[in-house]
């Protein structure tokens, strides 16, 4: 089908963060320092777990695939942003509104259900050790891994497929990038059936893997609660929490977007949005990493090789 034949509109506007005015500079220089930030953190993950052979373990390879992820996920998102922050309004066209749409939700869902791998990963290490070596094979972490990102791709092309067989009557966007439901509103028929689409399939990807994931930590800390140790308690209860704090504001955040679709509050909408795609990727450097001790120990030994 012809483009021409599904929309007379030929390019978007977003409107951004138009609404702080002077403040859109301060607000550039905090979301690239950001950004910065988390595309040095998922570089420096993905090397070092590929260079030192201690880090060779399912742990971390989901880990590397969960940072590669994250860090095309935001750079789909979060140059385009930078550059609407300093020049003002500058339209984009179909195509550039419909590519960055699927692999958005190609990667944002490929990142939850790789969340969703790592509790697994994590379930096995410590509820059933004996046989994790069996269970989390090389075969299993592949199919995973493929899983998530076809997962991904085909819930991508449901979206925006149904998004752009839509006719548009406006061009202005009251979003900082091309999100589904911003571009919805400019539709000029019924979209109820989209709605539907675009609920049933959001609804998938958030509540099934956070159930999941939920089911997963819960077996985790009843399992840590036998542990003799003291510290061993404790170790496992700050690994739970962390990451399940990681989960809790990667999903929470999209749920109020995706699943409660309804809000007229753009400004609530932008700062949930500004949460999962720019803050969130910054917390899982830090807490899959940063605060992990094999991850600290292959850094150091990566310096010492360098200034030896």
């Amino acid at each position: 089908m012809q483009r021409k034949n599904i929309t007379e509109v030929t390019e978007f506007i977003f409107l951004g963060f138009s609404i702080f005015g002077k403040h859109q500079i301060t607000l550039f220089v905090a979301f690239l320092t950001i950004y910065i930030l988390t595309l040095a953190g998922d570089i420096v993950i993905v090397a070092i777990i590929r260079v030192d052979h201690h880090l060779r373990t399912p742990m971390y390879f989901f880990l590397s695939m969960l940072a590669s992820s994250e860090a095309v996920y935001t750079l789909v998102i979060v140059p385009r942003m930078l550059f609407s922050l300093i020049l003002h309004n500058q339209p984009i066209s179909w195509e550039g509104c419909a590519t960055p749409m699927f692999f958005f939700v190609t990667l944002a869902v490929n990142s939850g259900l790789l969340l969703t791998a790592m509790g697994y990963d994590r379930y096995v290490a410590i509820c059933n050790p004996l046989r994790y070596t069996v269970v989390v094979s090389k075969g299993t972490c592949a199919g995973l891994v493929c899983g998530s990102f076809g997962t991904g791709m085909v819930m991508a092309v449901l979206h925006v497929a149904a998004m752009f067989h839509l006719p548009f009557w406006g061009t202005v966007v009251d979003h900082f990038f091309c999100d589904i439901y911003p571009v919805t509103k400019l539709s000029c028929t019924d979209s109820t059936i989209n709605e539907m689409i675009n609920y049933g399939v959001s609804s998938s990807v958030i509540l099934v893997p956070v159930g999941l994931i939920f089911i997963t930590y819960v077996l985790i800390i009843s399992t840590s609660l036998k542990i003799p140790s003291v510290r061993g308690r404790k170790k496992a209860f700050a690994t739970c929490t962390s990451r399940l704090t990681v989960v809790i504001v990667h999903y929470g955040c999209a749920s109020v977007i995706y699943l409660k679709p309804k809000s007229e509050n753009s400004i609530e909408k932008d700062l949930l949005s500004v949460t999962y795609t720019i803050i969130t990727p910054l917390l899982s450097p830090v807490v899959y990493s940063l605060r992990n001790r094999e991850v600290r120990d292959a850094l150091r030994r990566a310096v010492g090789k360098n200034t030896s």
